[in-house]
């Protein structure tokens, strides 16, 4: 099993190369994702949070608008929330990886540099595109204030840096353009 981790800078079309790289038959496994199973009304993250932030938990689980506002009042909170939450991810990350039937498994991991994952996969792809073409993305979500953006970005390892550290880079121009990039890397790698 040759296992990718697959990251990058908000609004460069991870989410898209994702979905292209499982389209290509590789099993992906999301972060984020596993974050929001967590952090569900059922989910593991769930009880341990509301023993300790109560007012963050509601009937539907975690509230993540309620728990940024506890991190903001309180930033060792953060430590607190990562000491629960980061293990659980590692579970369902390695249950995923052990249940995958793919020869090739993605791991979709925002910040995948700066929590050191890039140590535990055997290629790390990062998705880029323009700094224009970032902000118009961002922006063009609507969710997002221009503010809201630039701290962000301000969180995340440098585009730049990321590229230098990455063993392939898709550029996310066009769907097109990362298709064709997705399956030279599934190529390269699958006959390394």
């Amino acid at each position: 099993m040759i296992l990718i981790g697959l990251t990058g800078s908000i609004g460069m079309g991870k989410s898209t190369t994702a979905k292209i790289f499982a389209d290509e038959g590789c099993a992906v496994w999301d972060a984020d994702a596993a974050v929001h199973r967590l952090y569900s009304a059922d989910g593991a993250a769930a009880e341990p949070l509301r023993a300790l932030f109560p007012d963050a938990v509601g009937e539907g689980g975690v509230d993540r608008a309620k728990l940024r506002d506890v991190i903001s009042a309180d930033p060792s909170a953060l430590k607190k929330i990562e000491a629960i939450v980061h293990p659980l991810v590692a579970e369902d990350r390695a249950r995923f990886i052990a249940e995958a039937e793919a020869d090739v498994v993605v791991l979709d991991v925002p910040l995948l540099f700066e929590t050191g994952g890039d140590a535990r996969v055997d290629y790390k792809v990062v998705v880029s595109t323009t700094p224009e073409n970032q902000r118009a993305r961002v922006l063009a979500r609507g969710t997002m204030t221009e503010a809201q953006f630039e701290a962000v970005l301000a969180k995340q390892m440098p585009d730049a840096e990321k590229r230098v550290r990455a063993d392939f880079v898709v550029e996310t121009e066009t769907p097109d353009m990362a298709k064709a990039q997705v399956r030279e890397i599934l190529k390269a790698v699958r006959n390394a």
